[in-house]
């Protein structure tokens, strides 16, 4: 029985296509955090530090709709997660995905204050309708909509991002155990 030789792993292998610690020092946009870009920490593909960059990430990605790479970016290294898998994570809101997300914490957000109100009517909306004030309307509907979506973007981004640090544990996890099991399988097979 032939056995395959291990050539460094799944790591190896994930960090061909990961940018290396000197390009993104160099890059424009993440380059301004200066010195600290230099922690080996950041750049280690380590259970822990992979899970708190992507848990960082997903945070940033949900939460705030403009400017989440330098946000993530500096988290991550306040954090010392693992910067690139920060960086790369806050793309869980793209062009494809942002009207679900933000449709999703618009639910989330009703179901939130209905929660919290039941059976309360709003004032101000009656008010509008009843004067005829289109404006005012369109305002407070405005609102509305606004305060249910950051609400749920709250929660969605707390959330995910609690769900993305459990899930990258375990997956990892699971991706060393089958590791471990195939070298084991490939000393036993050699003897």
């Amino acid at each position: 029985m032939k056995v395959k030789k291990f050539s460094g792993g799944w790591r190896a292998k994930l960090k061909r296509f990961l940018p290396s610690a000197e390009t993104i020092r160099n890059n424009k946009w993440v380059g301004w955090i200066g010195p600290a870009l230099y922690h080996p920490r950041l750049w280690q593909l380590n259970r822990k530090g992979v899970a708190t960059g992507v848990a960082i990430g997903v945070f940033f990605g949900f939460l705030i709709p403009l400017f989440q790479i330098p946000f993530a970016a500096v988290f991550a290294v306040w954090f010392r997660g693992h910067l690139v898998a920060a960086v790369v994570s806050t793309m869980i809101t793209n062009p494809l995905t942002f009207a679900p997300i933000y449709l999703l914490a618009n639910e989330i957000g009703q179901f939130v204050f209905a929660l919290l109100e039941p059976g309360t009517p709003n004032i101000i909306t009656d008010a509008a309708y009843q004067a005829g004030d289109m404006v005012v309307g369109w305002l407070d509907k405005f609102m509305s909509v606004g305060k249910n979506v950051a609400v749920g973007l709250l929660l969605l981004a707390v959330f995910g991002a609690m769900s993305a640090y459990i899930l990258v544990l375990g997956l990892w996890r699971v991706i060393v155990n089958i590791e471990w099991y195939r070298r084991r399988r490939g000393r036993l097979a050699q003897k």
